[in-house]
């Protein structure tokens, strides 16, 4: 077996805050805290989780927008965190990110010819006269015409400047795109249009994504395996299926039981969590989870779980992982009289 394209490994990222007369320290904000994953060769590794949890900035610290506070991060085999400036702009050659916003992430004063061309030209891929050819070439595969090439990001739709940006990541000819919640700022039908793309191209040029998002029912279209986290750390990771089938940390459970079923006719048993999400500044201790766990113990508070494999080949960070009880769907009457008799033919047919 090959070894992983990505490996990470005790990655933290932590942030001091300052305040007062003399700027002195006031606290430390632990956003991303010992998280560690592979990302296999070409594989979709979803990352989810709420808001604030630490997603995003683990997908900067793996490029290393942002550098990390320890840890380790190991590309084809290379320490990432070992080198230098020029060595670094020539791995990021290889490793490139599409941002959440289209428009903000587009310099508004290039078209998209300049736009397209900068990677190119920076990793000396094309020599000018090359140019023209693979913009063009680059707004074929995502589905966009020459005609575009001299247009301006505000001359797009949404989604249209979101597939400028999956372009301007595929110019380099990545092995890793790092997928920042790349669909979470379009209309529901465009990103649906946006998610395809992505899979087709992954068929087409072997790519491995790290998909961080917070859309449950886009990661179960797209997502090999699953990473949920919580306030800075992975409490659970498993392969699509396991993860959407048997989830087995409570705030999984939580997570899934929020999303909406494709069929109105059932619903997920929801348990009740406590409480709002702590803060980064002051993480509960033991177990972050536990004050709002609806099943947590003593243990819970005193001592942090560490991430552990089941039998189920799934890893969680749970104590009492194999006892909590699994989630159930039960039956769900629709609210509108209308769309309730209709389920309600339905089933009766089904039994018939």
């Amino acid at each position: 077996m090959s070894a992983p394209l990505l490996e990470v490994s005790g990655l933290a990222k932590h942030f001091t805050l300052s305040g007062g007369l003399f700027g002195r320290s006031t606290g430390t904000v632990k956003a991303v805290d010992g998280v560690s994953f592979k990302v296999e060769r070409g594989e979709t590794l979803a990352l989810v989780g709420e808001s604030g949890c630490g997603k995003s900035t683990t997908g900067r610290l793996i490029l290393r927008l942002i550098e990390p506070s320890a840890g380790q991060l190991r590309f084809d085999g290379e320490d990432v965190l070992a080198l230098g400036k020029h060595e670094l702009r020539a791995l990021r050659r290889r490793m490139q990110i599409i941002f959440q916003d289209p428009f903000a992430s587009l310099n508004p004063r290039l078209s998209v010819s300049q736009i397209l061309a900068e990677p190119l030209l920076l990793h000396r891929l094309a020599t000018p006269a090359e140019i023209p050819a693979r913009v063009e070439e680059l707004l074929k595969v995502v589905g966009l015409g020459p005609q575009h090439a001299e247009r301006f990001p505000h001359e797009f739709s949404g989604g249209q400047r979101q597939r400028i940006g999956v372009a301007r990541a595929l110019a380099t000819r990545p092995d890793l795109v790092v997928c920042d919640e790349p669909v979470s700022a379009l209309d529901v039908s465009i990103q649906a249009q946006v998610v395809n793309l992505l899979q087709d191209l992954q068929a087409q040029f072997g790519l491995s994504y790290l998909f961080i998002a917070h859309d449950l029912a886009v990661v179960k279209h797209i997502a090999t395996r699953v990473a949920v986290m919580y306030l800075g750390r992975i409490v659970e990771i498993a392969d699509k299926t396991t993860l959407y089938d048997q989830p087995r940390h409570p705030y999984t459970q939580a997570l899934l039981a929020a999303a909406p079923l494709p069929s109105p006719g059932l619903r997920r048993e929801r348990p009740v969590l406590q409480g709002d999400v702590p803060s980064p500044l002051k993480p509960p201790s033991g177990c972050t989870f536990h004050p709002r766990c609806p099943y947590a113990q003593p243990r819970c508070s005193a001592e942090q779980p560490e991430l552990r494999p089941l039998p189920s080949g799934a890893k969680v960070a749970c104590h009492f992982a194999e006892t909590i009880p699994a989630p159930t769907l039960i039956p769900h009457a629709p609210d509108n009289p209308v769309i309730a008799r209709r389920f309600a033919a339905l089933a009766a047919g089904a039994a018939a």
